[in-house]
């Protein structure tokens, strides 16, 4: 009896600790919510690993679209993929689709970006344990869809020039070359305002461009690039010809020998502007003597005309030689020679060493620039309306920089086609031709 006693009472003690005692219910608790712990456990590490996929996605978005806009062709949306493929995302594999496409809104409510969309889906693990569906299906499983986009324009950079080939008359070919073994424009880029063609040699140019076709012009090639503007018209406003061309019987001088005031010889001051009218001939050697600041010979209805003798700018010298008049007249440097010239670097004709004006439309053409007359020349020639056969090689002027810049309406390429002296453009004071063309893309979004 006192055992059974004892049994009891230790069985109701038993009882009565269960029914107070916490440790019970705890575990019962832990049990039935283990399942929605685990499942919150499974969700947080799948968000953390789909953020750390979206993260990537954008990435290899952000990099394709940039691709895309800086490849500007057809072919923008084979860029597009093919760097998606280097981030570990090709396009129908494993359920991922990668969309580029042009012509998309911009920020800036213009329709010239490119936009490129990444989609992957993710089939759901842990989280499925506490009711988490997704949005999407991936091979009969449910799945989360990621997508990352980004979207990008094709931006521009101003490249200067040392040819330009403006086609004001509107030859549909404004640069053209055929054979020229010799050529060597290594340093220069050239431009043509419509057709390129450049056949059997590069002309070793940099960057070739065109505003038509580019074909075999310059190391690097493009096509379909904006006109580049003729951005020394305006220079004309500084043009101060010689009056005395306005009587119709003094343009007549060219027929024979030129006045005493139209010959040049020996060294030479000058200030200013000396203007002549009827042609500028040369009788001797001539040494230009200006001074730090410049001078300009402005020949109005004559050629400049070396006779076979050199014409030089001394040391410190800057000249400017301008063309200007009627049409009925010759334009033009001639007669054998040398043009050993200088711009001035400062005022304004600052960076200009030969210039017609844009106003003549005959009498303008050169046959043999480089050639007859030799040119050795710093700065820039200007030639808007004429047809130009290159042929020889250019070097720097003897007392100048190593510049030479030349915008004319058509260029063809003959013989040696040669420039020799570039690279200090800003130090001779020239202000080169310069033109906005399609660089890199550019994230906008």
């Amino acid at each position: 009896m006192l055992v059974l006693t004892k049994t009891f009472a230790r069985g109701a003690r038993f009882l009565r600790d269960f029914r107070n005692g916490r440790s019970g219910n705890i575990a019962i608790a832990a049990a039935l919510l283990a399942p929605v712990v685990l499942g919150t456990f499974g969700l947080g590490t799948e968000v953390a690993s789909w953020y750390s996929i979206q993260r990537h996605m954008q990435n290899a978005a952000d990099s394709a679209v940039t691709a895309a806009a800086t490849n500007g062709t057809a072919a923008f949306a084979d860029e597009a993929r093919a760097v998606t493929d280097r981030y570990g995302f090709t396009n129908g594999l494993q359920g991922v689709v990668v969309t580029a496409l042009e012509d998309q809104p911009c920020p800036d409510g213009t329709s010239e970006c490119y936009k490129v969309t990444i989609s992957k889906p993710v089939p759901l693990m842990l989280a499925k344990i506490v009711g988490f569906q997704g949005n999407t299906q991936f091979s009969g499983q449910q799945a989360e869809l990621l997508k990352a986009s980004a979207v990008a324009i094709q931006d521009t950079a101003p490249r200067p020039y040392c040819i330009v080939a403006l086609a004001n008359t509107n030859d549909p070919e404004a640069l053209r070359t055929n054979g020229n073994p010799n050529a060597n424009l290594v340093g220069c880029n050239i431009i043509s305002n419509t057709d390129a063609v450049c056949n059997g040699h590069d002309l070793n140019a940099d960057v070739g461009d065109a505003h038509g076709t580019n074909d075999g012009c310059g190391i690097k090639r493009h096509s379909n690039v904006p006109k580049i503007p003729d951005q020394y018209s305006g220079l004309a406003s500084n043009i101060v010809s010689d009056a005395s061309c306005n009587d119709p019987w003094l343009p007549k001088k060219k027929g024979g020998a030129p006045p005493p005031q139209n010959q040049l010889s020996g060294v030479r001051p000058l200030a200013g502007n000396f203007a002549v009218c009827g042609d500028l001939q040369l009788t001797g050697d001539t040494t230009i003597n200006t001074g730090a600041g410049g001078a300009v010979i402005t020949i109005t209805n004559g050629n400049l005309d070396t006779n076979g003798y050199k014409l030089t700018t001394s040391n410190g010298s800057g000249l400017t030689v301008v063309f200007t008049g009627d049409n009925g007249y010759s334009h033009i440097p001639t007669g054998g020679g040398t043009i050993d010239v200088a711009a001035p670097t400062g005022g304004p004709w600052s960076g200009v060493a030969m210039y017609q004006d844009p106003k003549l439309r005959n009498g303008v053409d050169i046959s043999d620039a480089g050639n007859s007359p030799t040119w050795d020349i710093t700065g820039l020639v200007y030639l808007p309306y004429s047809d130009v056969l290159f042929s020889g090689a250019v070097n720097k002027s003897s007392n100048g920089k190593s510049c030479f810049v030349m915008v004319v309406d058509t260029l063809r390429v003959n013989g040696t086609g040669s420039i020799l002296a570039h690279g200090q453009c800003e130090q001779a004071g020239v202000t080169m031709p310069t033109n906005p063309v399609p660089s890199r893309g550019k994230l906008v979004s």
